[in-house]
């Protein structure tokens, strides 16, 4: 049986500088696979005041994003930043930490994006872009992997043969940095056996043990475990080599199934999108099957996660579903009874997620601590 308090302690990152200068300006960069979200903070002394937040509808054209987030931020008479922080959705086998950019990292980066197609390309064309807007100021690398890095061996291995595992074919994890702040802004309340359900266009169910990852539901990929808005979670193997055999896919072609096809817009043939489900439901038999597929899948893992824990002190719904569907919510916590979990009840939080936040945190923090200084750009 997994003891899940045996394990390596998760490190924290590096403490903050106390001596550096106060508010120091921090662009915190969330590029996605089809949208960039983005924040100024000031940052000092292990906190973030949020200056500026917003979005680009499309991460297509990052070099125009890029440029319209400066030119906001002139607009708007806000100091240039003195250090700019990526979520990187995948760092791969050997890059596993939050980290300071450099071109070895960036070489590393390259590597890992056969493991998140959609997330990766998308984020190293964004930080390339940035490097030439702010060519003297550090740049951080914030990865979604390294809060599930110190996973359990037994978690952590995925029964392949050695041969593909030491390729680095295992499970790494993702929504990292919404697990993080999280377990930050439950502070002194967190529990022993936190369960954190980040249910959005894609999701994941984690174990977190005395602030720990212990096991998730994500695997290799962000394609992984719980079905999704438009990717199908886990999936029988036999299914991908009978559309190879049988149906002559390419690895393109099964990219596209199982990561654009499928999912809630799979199962409804309408939407991926949970609000547009919701309106459709009473007249739309497909689309109610696929909330109450979505809501049982995330209920098993739930569940899963709880034989893993010995137990559930708080479950946290984050993520823009887990954050603004009630009735999904409460389908998901349905038979979860014997677990201590009802919908509403005190042991069922609704937290939002502030990944840009800590992202600003890791970047100031590794940028300070480690005496990296760049003048600001004029």
């Amino acid at each position: 049986m997994l003891n899940a308090w045996s394990t390596p302690h998760w490190p924290p990152p590096p403490r903050p500088d106390v001596n550096a200068p106060a508010g120091q300006p921090v662009l915190a960069l969330n590029a996605g696979s089809s949208s960039l979200k983005y924040g100024l903070y000031r940052v000092a002394s292990g906190a973030a005041e949020k200056l500026l937040g917003g979005a680009e509808s499309s991460a297509d054209e990052v070099g125009d994003a890029v440029g319209r987030i400066v030119a906001t931020l002139a607009v708007r008479g806000l100091p240039a930043p003195v250090a700019v922080g990526h979520r990187i959705v995948h760092g791969g086998l050997h890059c596993r930490r939050h980290t300071l950019i450099d071109d070895g990292v960036i070489r590393q980066l390259e590597a890992a994006a056969v493991f998140a197609p959609l997330h990766v390309p998308p984020a190293l064309a964004l930080l390339a872009h940035a490097r030439e807007r702010f060519p003297s100021i550090p740049q951080v690398a914030c990865l979604d992997t390294a809060f599930h890095a110190d996973m359990p061996e037994i978690a952590r291995t995925l029964p392949l043969p050695a041969d593909l595992r030491t390729l680095g074919v295992e499970r790494y994890g993702f929504h990292g940095l919404s697990c993080e702040s999280i377990v930050r802004q439950l502070g002194d309340a967190l529990p022993p056996r936190l369960v954190i359900a980040h249910l959005g266009h894609g999701a994941s169910v984690t174990a977190v043990a005395r602030g720990r990852s212990v096991d998730t539901s994500m695997g290799l990929t962000p394609t992984g475990g719980v079905v999704m808005s438009t990717r199908c979670g886990d999936l029988d193997p036999g299914v991908l080599t009978y559309l190879v055999r049988e149906r002559g896919c390419s690895a393109a072609d099964l990219e596209r199934v199982i990561d654009e096809r499928s999912g809630m817009l799979g199962i409804s043939d309408l939407s991926g999108d949970m609000r547009a489900l919701e309106a459709a439901a009473a007249t739309h038999p497909a689309a109610r099957l696929a909330i109450e597929i979505f809501c049982y899948s995330v209920r098993k893992a739930i569940a899963g996660m709880a034989a893993v824990l010995g137990g559930i002190d708080l479950l946290v719904f984050t993520g823009g579903i887990g954050e603004n569907a009630p009735r999904s919510r409460a389908l998901i916590c349905t038979n979860l009874e014997a677990f201590g979990i009802r919908s509403g009840a005190d042991r069922v939080r609704v937290i939002a997620t502030h990944e840009e936040e800590q992202i600003a945190l890791h970047t100031q923090a590794l940028t300070f601590s480690r005496g990296v200084r760049g003048p600001a750009p004029d």
